[in-house]
């Protein structure tokens, strides 16, 4: 399995803060955001990974990361975005470094309190598809901001719904997502969004309706540190005091 790590996009809801910086840059703690991210693909036993990145600050992930062999990192490559397409069209970007291997595709804002090796060895024994990581939100109104699966009674994903006014199940999908090669062949099919991106809640779908989408409820801590000030130093203070990608 190879691994993508999404570090692009404008980091708006962080500004002032991200007016000099790529968001992934920051620091969670001690370390900048994205060294969270290396660590928890690196955890999970993925040594290939690329970085997708863009905007005028793409240059310090290499002074940051380098070859990646400080952080556990076999084979570490790079690709640039150079408009925000949307995290699918991102995604695309690293077809040929994946090949016709499986993929695991993390935003690399997202930080989790403990290691994220169990979905990837669920993924692993698949025979093929999809797999997410759920997470349970107690608050309708957050809900409203994030992607939400819509379950059947025995479980399963019907749809999964993007900033939902009226939430169908109270868990989002985190920005973690297993897919096998043909996710490629789907982000080709993708029309852009009325935002004018390719959307990976589209590729999700997809997944769902052909049957092929398994997911995981995670259990511990989960933060999105980019999706607002707040959330950042909310992941901030747990990461000081309890740490992140603990062993399970």
């Amino acid at each position: 399995m190879k691994g993508v790590l999404l570090a692009g996009g404008t980091g708006s809801r962080l500004y002032p803060l991200t007016r000099i910086t790529n968001k992934h840059l920051l620091p969670i703690y001690d370390r900048p955001m994205i060294a969270y991210a290396v660590e928890a693909l690196v955890g999970a036993g993925i040594s290939e990974i690329m970085v997708v990145t863009g905007g005028t600050h793409a240059g310090e992930f290499l002074r940051l990361l380098s070859n990646g062999e400080d952080h556990g990192v076999d084979r570490l490559l790079y690709a640039y975005q150079d408009r925000p397409g949307g995290i699918a069209e991102a995604l695309g970007l690293a077809e040929r470094f994946v090949g016709d291997d499986d993929v695991l595709v993390l935003l690399a804002d997202n930080v989790f309190g403990s290691s994220i090796r169990p979905t990837v060895e669920r993924f692993a024994a698949q025979a093929k598809g999809a797999r997410l990581v759920l997470a349970p939100v107690a608050e309708p109104e957050h809900l409203r901001h994030l992607g939400v699966p819509d379950l059947a009674p025995d479980g399963r994903i019907l749809r999964i719904v993007e900033k939902p006014e009226h939430p169908p199940s109270p868990y989002c999908v985190t920005g973690l997502y297993c897919y096998d090669p043909s996710v490629f062949s789907v982000i080709a099919t993708l029309e852009p969004s009325a935002r004018g991106e390719l959307e990976i809640t589209d590729v999700n779908n997809h997944y769902v309706a052909v049957g092929e989408m398994s997911y995981d409820v995670l259990e511990g801590f989960w933060g999105d540190a980019g999706e607002s000030i707040d959330a950042y130093y909310a992941v901030n203070d747990h990461v000081r005091r309890h740490g992140a990608n603990r062993p399970a």
